[in-house]
């Protein structure tokens, strides 16, 4: 239980901290947000659980082909606030989106050889 809440909390720092450096520098809030911590912070708690290279290695290639249809997102939700939309609009519309892809990506992606 305790590994449990020691996930959790560092987990939650890290969003702390992105959001906050975000807040007083933009820009460097996103490249810190565009870092892979996550996957690399899962990887060494699966690795530690499990270590296990093959599963490591499906693993670390599955995020690879999850991480692209979440990248439109990212070009959609400017292009509405630019265009006017509000924040939560925007925000729904690029989540509905990147799900869209994701159910896409589960569908399409084992019938292109893609181990998902």
């Amino acid at each position: 239980m305790w590994q449990l809440a020691a996930k959790a909390l560092l987990s939650g720092m890290l969003i702390a901290a992105i959001a906050e450096i975000g807040r007083r520098l933009p820009t460097m809030g996103a490249l810190v947000a565009s870092l892979p911590l996550v996957s690399v912070l899962g990887m060494i708690l699966l690795w530690h659980a499990r270590p296990d290279s093959e599963n490591m290695a499906i693993h670390a290639e599955a995020t690879f082909w999850y991480v692209l249809p979440s990248l439109p997102m990212f070009l959609l939700i400017p292009a509405l606030l630019r265009g006017g939309t509000p924040f939560w609009l925007a925000l729904a519309a690029g989540c509905v989106l990147t799900i869209g892809l994701y159910l896409a990506m589960m569908h399409f992606g084992p019938r292109l050889g893609l181990k998902i």
